[in-house]
């Protein structure tokens, strides 16, 4: 998970929000709970103004309020909210207060109303609000105290926070939802190029189109530059190679030529020491050229060609050679059928294959094909000795010769299967029913169905 761009950028994303709307409900919590203090200080205040414009000084110098608050806790014992009034002289106070008593400061102050929390008259945490007022200048200092049991901020912040984690978690949903549409549509053109890639790697010749996003241009532009320069190194090995191989045919003519001297002079050993030499060579030479058909298949693409027709060309000079004189070539190709490829590449796949055949058939080779919208089976088969089925795998090997008394380069079979795929088929060998081998080809979304089966000898 954490090696996929998608989900580092998800996670992050989910992990990022959660922290955020995390701070949000602390910092919403602390304010939502200051309000509430603020809100409770307004009242107390509006109470405690209350209480000194009903304040009084007695004759005998005692506190006297004459009219109190009217707020119901205040008359109900232990009910939460408490008023004080005292000085030297007395001290006055709420039914709620009862037989408990606010505790005083030692120095209150005498120009604004003070906030401060305090163990309550009965052991509960309050929120107590006092000031001292001096109603006779000749006369002490009155002390205003007014407390509210803090249970119902606690209560309220308690419910708040809750309520609030329920929408932020339900708000992180939707924030994270969101995140995932976003990395979606923003990795959206990262998948189109994956799909450009596909096609790159199909042809050497393809190229990334501009994506048309200033972010993604440098990546496509690095790519093109890469596939041009791996395409050159490609075009310079392979006329190096060709050139080789074609280089090396006249001195190989030359020592054919010697061999056949030498065997005509009683030299017999000599020459078949030479003749393996030579085919040896060969064998290189005509590998190396089957490379570079290999490579121009890959490279270039191909269009459509009429398979009927390719394959009545091969028959026609397969007809003429020695082998093949004496057999009956049966075809059995519809004449729409086509294939998407070259006809120099089908026509080297098929002669192969054909070749192949006529080599080993005893009386008959059959050409078979069909093809549905997207795909196409050819099938060679021949009534020769065939292939055991522990030998249908060294058969696709490049140099995999069955024959080894035979004269081939066992380069046919490999070379069919390499342009087969270099062009985007699939090659299998089976049992035919003529008794021999069955070579079938298969292009398109079919090709799945074409596994590699082994041959009763």
């Amino acid at each position: 998970m954490t090696r996929s761009l998608r989900w580092r950028l998800l996670l992050g994303a989910a992990g990022a929000i959660l922290a955020a709307l995390a701070v949000a409900w602390v910092f919403m919590t602390v304010l939502f709970e200051r309000h509430l203090e603020r809100r409770l200080e307004t009242e107390l205040t509006r109470d405690g103004l209350r209480l000194v414009a009903a304040l009084e000084i007695a004759a005998d110098g005692a506190p006297l309020i004459r009219v109190q608050p009217m707020d119901p806790r205040l008359h109900t014992p232990a009910g939460g909210y408490y008023w004080q009034v005292s000085n030297a002289r007395g001290r006055l106070y709420s039914r709620s207060l009862w037989d408990g008593e606010l505790p005083r400061s030692d120095m209150p102050p005498a120009g604004e109303w003070r906030l401060r929390r305090h163990a309550g008259p009965y052991g509960e945490p309050v929120v107590l609000l006092e000031r001292r007022v001096a109603p006779d200048a000749d006369g002490d200092g009155v002390l205003i105290q007014l407390a509210q049991d803090t249970a119902p901020l606690t209560t309220a912040r308690a419910e708040f926070g809750r309520e609030l984690g329920i929408f932020l978690a339900l708000l992180w949903l939707v924030l994270s939802a969101a995140a995932w549409l976003q990395v979606r549509l923003g990795l959206r053109p990262l998948r189109k190029i994956r799909g450009d890639l596909a096609a790159l790697h199909a042809s050497a010749a393809a190229r990334l189109p501009d994506p048309g996003l200033r972010e993604i241009r440098p990546l496509t532009s690095a790519i093109n530059a890469l596939a041009d320069a791996r395409e050159r190194d490609l075009e310079l090995a392979r006329r190096r190679a060709a050139d080789l191989a074609h280089g090396l045919k006249t001195p190989l003519a030359a020592m054919m030529a010697q061999s056949q001297r030498a065997r005509d002079a009683g030299a017999d050993k000599a020459a078949d020491g030479l003749d393996r030499a030579i085919a040896a060579i060969r064998r290189a030479v005509d590998s190396e050229l089957a490379r570079t058909r290999i490579a121009a298949a890959r490279r270039e693409p191909g269009g459509h060609v009429a398979v009927r027709t390719v394959v009545e060309r091969l028959v026609t000079v397969l007809e003429h050679t020695e082998a093949g004189g004496r057999l009956a070539f049966a075809i059995d190709v519809p004449a729409s059928l086509q294939l998407p490829v070259h006809v120099d590449d089908l026509s080297e796949i098929l002669g192969a294959v054909l070749e192949n055949a006529v080599r080993h058939a005893r009386r008959q080779v059959r050409v078979s094909g069909v093809g549905g919208p997207e795909w196409t089976r050819l099938r060679i088969d021949d009534d020769g000795p065939g292939i055991a089925s522990d030998k249908t795998r060294a058969a696709l090997v490049r140099g995999g010769r069955l024959d080894e008394g035979g004269t081939g380069s066992g380069l046919g079979l490999a070379i069919a299967r390499e342009l087969v795929e270099a062009v985007g088929g699939q090659i299998g060998l089976s049992a035919s029913p003529l008794g021999g081998l069955g070579v079938e080809f298969l292009w398109g979304p079919a090709r799945s169905a074409c596994p590699e089966r082994s041959h009763r000898p």
